[in-house]
């Protein structure tokens, strides 16, 4: 799990520890293009396969169909990702619900648990994001900073495709947080 307590599916594919920097941003490298397996799901398959190595840029018209369906199956699959593997975790939570006679592993047994459970309410939170996300696709503000209307860089929604601040306005957010903080 990252610092945000949130597993992230590392650069290789594989399911694995991200070296997350506290936010909950995905980096879209799960070992999907970003529309191939919904797409083919859905037997759309030959659509996507030129869409395989789409990658937004910054020569294109800005959030152009193309770069919200781009964006729409990344989010859906993060959040697929999310759920299927919060149903392992309780299903797991509850394959360990046992009484431990040693007062010990009781104890090593409740402080999983309660990480566990904490982790999950942070992915609860994140769904709740992916979804606003994919509201924002649906009615045409996805992609646009909501203190300042400008476009936010499509280097920062690879990386964090829930933001909904521009990088300016994020770093005078966290000025402004970080100064009420100290006071």
């Amino acid at each position: 799990m990252g610092l945000s307590g949130v597993r992230m599916p590392n650069r290789k594919g594989t399911k694995g520890l991200s070296a997350s920097n506290g936010h909950n941003g995905h980096n879209g490298h799960n070992g999907h293009n970003g529309n191939g397996v919904l797409a083919k799901a859905n037997g759309n398959s030959d659509k996507n396969d030129k869409n395989k190595a789409y990658r937004p840029t910054d020569k294109e018209p800005f959030m152009n169909e193309r770069q919200r369906e781009y964006f729409r199956q990344k989010l859906m699959i993060w959040r697929e990702d999310i759920l299927k593997e919060a149903k392992e975790t309780l299903q797991h939570l509850q394959d360990e619900n046992q009484n431990h006679p040693d007062i010990a592993d009781r104890a090593s047994s409740e402080t999983d648990r309660a990480i566990e459970l904490r982790a999950r309410d942070r992915q609860r939170k994140l769904i709740s994001k992916i979804d606003a996300a994919l509201h924002r696709i649906d009615d045409g503000t996805y992609g646009y900073c909501e203190e300042t209307g400008d476009p936010i860089a499509l280097k920062r929604l690879e990386a964090r495709p829930i933001a909904t601040l521009s990088v300016e306005a994020q770093e005078r957010h966290e000025r402004r947080e970080r100064v009420y903080r100290d006071d």
